[in-house]
């Protein structure tokens, strides 16, 4: 009998071959079960803003209701108070409308107080607040951008919110401090360090702060966040831009989770294709992205201090 070993390696081959083609559909099937939706982009990045969703609000999504956010004319006055024999100086914003406001207290960071800053805290008082802006390096007569800080400037702040409290414009007896860059760090320390926040201060708002000592070293300025921050205890809002520094982003997300960790109200907003300085940054260089964050950052802020502060 004859043996047809063509045939036999034929058919041997045939179902290697088809073995082979259901092996590679399961693999691709598996492949295709795995890879991201259609719907999702090709990276798909999660803000900390959309973990909670605190900025959810059924009235706009269910009803078309949205906040109307208030509208004043604003004076500016520069003003002067006394802190241990130092005459700071300062500028006052508040409604023209005569009446009583909340108050607050908005600290400046290494750019200082000029033709690009002033207007924002302008911005902050037309939502009807008293605003005391302390000016450190016209006090000093120094130039903006200082590379070291002077701790000095921390005292002065707390003593602006004592000065802020004494007036007779305001309503109550707490201030909420705003600040951004430095500005950030030298309210934490104004809070904690001179202990500001047991009684006079209802909340601290930063827009991307400097949430350690500038004059540490290298290594704590990446990898630490001021010590400051385990002692914070009032309800805290922080915005960011997302193409802010890296060196200042992650003390701040550490920072955030501790606060969070100590039960303390703190909330991280973290705006997409911005970077920093995005609340101020002129128009000759000022994006579409940079207008909506300064704009939603005012009203929220504005939101955040009324409710900490009624």
């Amino acid at each position: 009998m004859k043996c047809n070993v063509t045939g036999v390696m034929t058919m041997f081959n045939l179902k290697k071959l088809l073995l082979g083609v259901t092996a590679c559909c399961f693999i691709f099937s598996g492949l295709a079960m795995a890879s991201p939706h259609p719907s999702k982009p090709w990276i798909d990045i999660e803000y900390p803003q959309d973990k909670e969703k605190r900025w959810w609000d059924d009235a706009w999504w269910k009803e078309g209701q949205l906040p109307t956010p208030q509208n004043h004319e604003v004076s500016m006055e520069e003003i002067t108070y006394m802190d241990e024999g130092v005459e700071v100086e300062a500028f006052l914003f508040k409604p023209t409308k005569p009446g009583k406001y909340l108050p607050i207290l908005f600290q400046h960071g290494r750019r200082g107080l000029g033709a690009w800053t002033l207007p924002r805290v302008k911005r902050l008082a037309a939502r009807g607040f008293v605003v005391l802006a302390p000016d450190m390096f016209g006090t000093y007569m120094i130039p903006p951008f200082p590379i070291e800080h002077d701790t000095i400037y921390d005292q002065h702040v707390a003593k602006g919110i004592d000065v802020l409290l004494q007036r007779d414009d305001i309503i109550g007896n707490k201030a909420c401090t705003v600040s951004h860059t430095r500005g950030g760090y030298m309210t934490l320390k104004a809070l904690v360090t001179h202990n500001q926040q047991a009684e006079k201060v209802a909340c601290y708002v930063a827009y991307y702060p400097h949430w350690q000592d500038p004059n540490a070293p290298e290594v704590k300025q990446i990898y630490q966040y001021a010590p400051q921050i385990n002692e914070l205890n009032v309800p805290t809002l922080i915005f960011v831009g997302e193409h802010d520094q890296y060196q200042r982003i992650r003390p701040i997300l550490a920072g955030i989770d501790v606060l969070k960790g100590k039960g303390v109200d703190a909330e991280l907003i973290i705006y997409p294709g911005v970077g920093r300085g995005f609340d101020f940054r002129p128009a000759h260089v000022r994006t579409f992205a940079d207008d909506l964050a300064t704009k939603d950052a005012n009203q929220r802020t504005a939101a955040f201090v009324r409710q900490h502060l009624k």
